[in-house]
């Protein structure tokens, strides 16, 4: 029986989520043993050259950016280097799970920003739901509690950022190679982590860290394919909803490798989060529906006469 591209798509999704979570819970299996610029830098080198022999393979390099692209691919930079370091220094030092919740508030803050920034339209009932969204982030984070401290801070700033970097890769020409962009983006973190590690002692790498920080790497790598193979299959409205299996991965992975689960509170957010996500990825395909049915019914009419 053949496979749906609609099956084909979930599945990309859900490897890309776990790819992705899997990186997450190697780099936080060094915590405490190896500085986080030096992971970083580390990651970045191996990235940087999956990523370069990739693209050379996918003939992107032989691109050249336009210039009206330096711009997005600017505030795309700032948007990936501020996200990996706010993000990764709040999984230093938080559970898996509890970053990870906090990072499924994406779909609601790149809405509610392109609203804003691209007058993109959002009616009352997608408003609702990323307001319900947002006071599940607040279940999770917890200001004026006991739980609740600057790492919290750096989970939200790292959904901003990676808010920006969406906003940015938006205003990016179609004719420009993802790979490319993602060679770009790849250096500038590589270079920036570099730079920032001088700045703290490196220790010695034993077998354990370096197979942790090169797992990493690779899973990295096979997240972004996934993730670009999945925009080639099936439709986006089927398949979003499977990016938020990297919560389950993490609440898995949390439990198993590091012995943290959630508080009650906290997965009650987590699931409130995710059920606005939900909400606003079904309003936005009915959008997306009805405006090509629109356009259709355009079409068939055809021209008015003069």
């Amino acid at each position: 029986m053949p496979r749906s591209d609609n099956l084909t798509g979930a599945l990309l999704m859900m490897g890309s989520m776990a790819a992705f979570t899997f990186n997450d819970a190697m780099v936080k299996g060094l915590s405490g043993q190896v500085p986080l610029f030096q992971v970083m830098f580390l990651r970045g080198v191996l990235t940087t050259v999956l990523v370069a022999g990739i693209a050379w393979w996918m003939g992107a390099l032989a691109r050249r950016l336009p210039r009206e692209d330096l711009w997005p691919v600017f505030w795309r930079m700032v948007g990936e280097i501020g996200s990996a370091f706010f993000f990764l220094s709040a999984l230093f030092n938080m559970p898996l799970a509890n970053i990870s919740a906090i990072m499924q508030a994406l779909p609601l803050t790149i809405t509610l920003a392109a609203a804003v920034f691209f007058r993109d339209p959002v009616g009352w009932k997608r408003m609702a739901a990323i307001l319900a969204g947002f006071v599940g982030v607040m279940l999770i984070v917890r200001p004026g509690t006991e739980g609740f401290n600057i790492y919290s801070v750096y989970g939200l700033a790292a959904v901003a950022f990676v808010t920006l970097r969406d906003l940015a890769t938006r205003k990016l020409s179609r004719d420009v190679p993802s790979m490319l962009v993602t060679l770009i983006t790849s250096c500038a973190i590589m270079i920036f982590f570099g730079l920032a590690s001088l700045t703290d002692t490196w220790v010695p790498m034993d077998v354990r860290a370096t197979a942790l920080i090169t797992g990493a790497a690779v899973m990295v790598i096979g997240g972004y394919l996934c993730s670009i193979m999945v925009m080639r299959v099936g439709e986006i409205s089927f398949i979003a909803p499977f990016r938020y299996t990297s919560l389950l991965w993490a609440l898995i992975l949390g439990w198993v490798v590091f012995g943290d689960w959630p508080q009650t509170i906290t997965l009650v957010g987590a699931s409130i989060v995710v059920a606005s996500g939900l909400f606003t990825l079904y309003r936005e395909a009915q959008v997306s529906r009805r405006a090509r049915a629109a356009q259709k019914r355009q079409l068939s009419l055809g021209p008015r006469p003069r």
